[in-house]
């Protein structure tokens, strides 16, 4: 694991949580205590994020809370909170302004801020707080399919040519590439032959990888380690990017750090998703890819060449195959498909 990368962004979210948490109701510290043995600091600043939402909306959107300072409101007030509150919010969250400031959610966001909303319910109707859980009664929002995108084959080859040799950049971006050329090209080859997260790889560090056995270790979402392994291509970006990395004198707090930003600090998300954002858009301007697109085409492409689910999952980090199923191009075709051929009339 990163000498800090991990542990500062887990610090540093539960320091944030704290300072929403002055902006809530007293109750809610015993919520964030109570749910922390079984979550992320990440995902409890969602829900921080998330309730504080709420109670903005009961205090300048609902008759019984009306201009009712949040901090005075205590857990026996949720018992006022019916259904229609509730629906209400749902609605309200799918466009609203802050501060002047216009935001919009549409059904994915709508759905994990209900989940929030619904884990408060929850906790205090099992500590017999609340007479009833309504939050449970309310139907979940329906999420609608979307197209998934990736990469095509030929798509992939023209991601790392351009990548490897910066034709088809503009003269700015050639003028970048000549410095972030190895790097780029090993962090997309690394993206597209192994299908990590952009938070695990933002996380490497150069002595998280074994080379003699084409191996890596990752911290997976909830702080678990796992062994990757990675083909004769991803290993010679690596190495060759290696070569150049250890040319450069790092900032203090990176020196451990395998991608480094210009500014030779650990690369952010931010700079990653600008810089898959930057090729792909040159190979094709009609898709809009990111990492996680690049972990879909991955996903599809490993499912092709196995034809086993399990094993995809297994080695994207899925705890539940059917998310696999659900998030990765051509994987329901390709098994209709191959049902079809199964049936046989004569």
């Amino acid at each position: 694991m990163d000498s800090n990368y991990f542990t500062e962004r887990d610090e540093n979210n539960i320091l944030k949580i704290r300072e929403i948490r002055k902006e809530l109701p007293a109750f809610c510290g015993e919520f964030f205590r109570g749910i922390e043995p079984y979550t992320t600091p990440l995902t409890r600043l969602g829900y921080a994020r998330d309730i504080k939402l709420f109670f903005d909306f009961l205090v300048s959107e609902t008759q019984e809370f009306y201009q009712v300072p949040i901090l005075q409101i205590n857990a026996e007030d949720l018992n006022k909170i019916t259904s229609t509150h509730l629906e209400m919010f749902m609605e309200y969250i799918s466009l609203y302004k802050i501060n002047g400031k216009t935001y919009k959610n549409g059904e994915n966001a709508r759905c994990r801020k209900l989940s929030s909303i619904r884990s408060l319910f929850k906790y205090f109707y099992k500590k017999d707080v609340l007479k009833s859980n309504v939050a449970a009664k309310l139907e979940t929002p329906k999420i609608h399919e979307k197209q998934i995108i990736r990469l095509e084959g030929d798509e992939v080859s023209k991601v790392l040519d351009l990548a490897e040799t910066g034709q088809d950049m503009t003269k700015m971006q050639q003028g970048f590439h000549k410095h972030t050329q190895a790097r780029d090209y090993a962090m997309l080859s690394l993206f597209l032959g192994t299908g990590i997260r952009i938070s695990e790889c933002v996380g490497l560090d150069i002595n998280d990888f074994d080379f003699k056995q084409n191996a890596f270790k990752v911290t997976r979402k909830g702080g678990n380690k796992v062994i990757l392994y990675f083909n004769d291509e991803v290993s010679d970006a690596l190495q060759n990017y290696i070569l150049e990395r250890n040319k450069i004198k790092p900032q203090k707090g990176s020196e451990n750090a395998l991608f480094l930003s210009l500014q030779n600090k650990r690369i952010s998300v931010r700079a990653v998703e600008k810089l898959v954002k930057k090729y792909s858009k040159i190979v094709n301007p009609l898709k809009k890819i990111t990492p996680h697109k690049l972990r879909s085409t991955f996903g599809t492409n490993l499912y092709r060449e196995t034809n086993d689910i399990y094993v995809v999952a297994d080695v994207l980090g899925h705890k539940d195959v059917n998310t696999t199923r659900k998030h990765y191009a051509a994987i329901s075709d390709d098994i209709r498909r191959n049902a079809a051929q199964k049936v046989k009339f004569r």
